[in-house]
């Protein structure tokens, strides 16, 4: 069974992957996965009684300050609030020790100043030391500041705790406020339906909403289920869904999905899913379900995490036996710049920073109508060196707009031989058929026709008058050369031919184009023929064209441009293409909106079936990957500086809290840039 909790009091990243951990190594627990980015926990195990209770034991081994909450449950956090009022009190016990009193009364109130502000630090450090045998950077920071007072440095260890305090409430609040950010990318859950039961109108959970029950959107409400409009018109903002701002129309016998917002009007609806299964579950599931994969760089950093930071504490006691006896430093202050090297390598901007970038981009594309089903797949985007696109409803609509009529026997007009596709296609429910009436679009009479019949795959056949009339593939209606022509055939005499052409996506050309531009290579994979393939290829600028292929040629034609060690996305309408989306390096679903098909197949759903928004998914990977180098090199590098200067005795503890609270903090304004056009 899969279980979710919510955590509560979870400000650390590195104690969010010792959480994993060590339920991943309990033998009750299949698979346990912490995202930090929004704080939940997903819990598979096979227990079924008192399941809360054990996951919640084993967190508290780890940290005994966090609580495991059910998703529905509320609970006020007042943490931060208690910090502060702490900070203060601690604040005004430290200046009266250090400037108004003196001797003894000074020292008193400088030892209950470092008691409250190194309350919380000290209290972290020895529950996690007695419970689970560990330690973190809660253990290093106290380290620090009860090292600076013993080594005569009590003004220094003073400012120390204050900054790193001062810093740890800062940078909850900014992780805080990028998760209010990220989640308002996201804020599409309908909180209730009106229900319509006879005259009256009822204000009911979506879950309670069941398959053929109406409801009533009014102006400004949500759409709570997916369903068709029975009655009324409006204009919906669907930006939401898609990342498109332009306003949809609707009006009766139109599908309309869960999540859109009512501008202007009011409907009636039919209701096609329950909640579950609608639109916006469904995406708010798969978002979800996408922040908890994790990238190379994410797992890398949760593993190195691991073992950082004993690694940390036996280096630091290195040091000071290295500058005592080789460089010969008194005893304090060897111990003193090992204090220093401890606090700057807590590894807090980097546990925090990378995690929360891949949990921005993701919610970024999002936003745009681009799902990407985990930071993997956010990562792979950045790296792509080819894109294989299907032709049929990805590169063109999938909907036939235009047609190419040759009339082989000049006795009969065009007038005619269209009389004669519409009078057999009229009767006939196959999408090709219906295409053929749609194109063109005339009136006729049908009382003549007799004997009707349809041959599934091969065409249909009917009589008008005395005539014997054949309408279907080139074998059907005896044509040795087989083509993708819809053929004509009276009395055994082929008359005419038709070819519906399929119309190309208006972004098609502009989206390839840029993708040159971006030195990615495009290929265009089809099962239509040469001729066809080559027109269309011509018009949106792909040279690499592959024509008449079968699913399997697909298949291993893909097959063999990933053995050449590029990353490749194939691009596919979701169903027909599903081996080859599976198969690739990254599969690109333009499913349309809501296809259940499509959000299985790939890894990427582009929710609009708008070209584009590819371009769009793989600036924000690369603007993601760009921000998470910055993030690391500037980590990285500060502290490597500050122990330099702390090795050769220039920097000091105050340069040491920057390189650890002031490099997290401004590590996680720089991941808020993701978020921003």
């Amino acid at each position: 069974m899969r279980y979710k909790y919510k955590l509560n009091n979870l400000d650390c990243a590195n104690c969010a992957n010792k959480i994993e951990v060590k339920l991943n190594k309990d033998s009750r627990i299949e698979k346990a996965t912490v995202n930090f980015s929004n704080l939940t926990l997903t819990v598979e195990t096979s227990i079924e009684k008192d399941v809360k209770k054990t996951v919640s034991s084993i967190v508290k081994s780890v940290e005994p300050d966090v609580k495991v909450l059910e998703l529905t449950e509320k609970e006020k956090n007042n943490k931060v609030i208690f910090d502060v009022i702490r900070l203060i009190i601690g604040i005004i016990l430290s200046i009266l020790g250090m400037f108004v009193f003196k001797n003894e009364i000074s020292k008193i109130f400088i030892i209950l100043g470092y008691f409250i502000l190194l309350f919380r630090t000290i209290s972290n450090s020895i529950k996690l030391l007695y419970k689970s045998k560990t330690i973190n950077e809660n253990f290093l920071v106290t380290i620090s500041c009860i090292g600076a007072y013993f080594t005569n440095n009590v003004h220094e260890g003073l400012m120390v705790i204050l900054l790193y305090e001062i810093g740890k409430i800062l940078e909850e609040i900014a992780v805080n406020n990028s998760r209010k950010s990220i989640g308002k990318l996201m804020d599409i859950k309908p909180e209730y339906a009106n229900l319509k039961n006879g005259n009256d109108v009822l204000k009911v959970n979506p879950e309670e909403v069941k398959i053929g029950d109406i409801i009533v959107i009014k102006q400004g409400e949500k759409i709570a289920l997916d369903g068709i409009v029975i009655k009324g018109e409006a204009k919906l903002n669907t930006a939401a869904l898609t990342g498109e701002s332009k306003l949809r129309s609707v009006k009766e016998n139109d599908n309309v999905l869960s999540g859109s917002i009512n501008i202007k009007g009011l409907l009636e609806i039919k209701v096609t899913n329950t909640y579950d299964n609608s639109t916006v579950s469904r995406i708010l599931d798969l978002v979800e379900k996408a922040t908890d994969r994790k990238a190379k760089t994410e797992s890398f950093v949760s593993t190195f995490s691991k073992i950082y930071t004993p690694t940390i504490l036996i280096l630091a006691i290195i040091t000071s036996i290295v500058l005592i006896f080789i460089f010969k430093f008194n005893i304090s202050d060897a111990i003193y710049r090992s204090l220093i090297f401890l606090v700057v390598s807590c590894p807090c901007a980097i546990a925090i920073s990378v995690p929360l970038s891949y949990f921005s981009g993701i919610g970024k594309a999002s936003k745009e109508g681009i799902l990407i089903k985990g930071s993997d797949y956010l990562d792979a985007l950045s790296k792509i060196n080819t894109i294989i696109f299907d032709k049929t409803g990805t590169i063109t609509t999938g909907e036939f707009s235009n047609y190419e009529l040759e009339i082989i026997d000049k006795n009969y007009t065009k007038k005619q031989i269209i009389e004669f596709y519409v009078k057999g296609e009229k009767l006939s429910n196959h999408p090709i058929a219906k295409s053929i009436i749609k194109i063109f679009d005339i009136k006729t009479n049908n009382n003549y026709v007799k004997d009707f019949e349809e041959v599934s795959g091969k065409g249909i056949m009917y009589k008008l008058n005395n005539d014997d009339i054949k309408i279907g593939s080139s074998s059907f209606c005896g044509e040795k050369k087989k083509d993708n022509y819809i053929y004509l055939s009276l009395n055994n005499k082929i008359i005419a031919r038709l070819q519906l052409l399929d119309g190309i996506k208006k972004d098609a050309k502009k989206t390839i184009e840029q993708l040159d531009k971006m030195k990615i290579n495009t290929k265009m994979f089809t099962g239509d023929n040469k001729e066809i393939a080559t027109i269309i290829s011509k018009k949106i600028g792909i040279n690499d064209v592959y024509y008449e292929l079968l699913p399997d040629d697909k298949y291993n034609l893909l097959q063999e441009n990933i053995k050449t060690g590029k990353t490749v996305a194939f691009v596919g309408d979701g169903i027909n293409d599903a081996p080859s989306l599976a198969l690739s390096n990254i599969g690109i679903s333009m499913g349309g909106i809501g296809s259940a098909s499509a959000i299985e197949a790939s890894d990427v759903v582009i929710m609009t079936d708008e070209l584009s928004k590819i371009v769009d998914g793989i600036k924000i990977s690369k603007k993601t990957n760009k921000i998470i180098k910055q993030n690391l090199i500037f980590a990285i590098s500060v502290k490597v500086i500050v122990l330099i200067l702390s090795t050769i005795g220039i920097a000091t503890m105050w340069q040491a809290v920057f390189a650890d609270t002031g490099v997290t903090l401004l590590t996680i304004l720089n991941t808020t840039r993701i978020l921003k056009k």
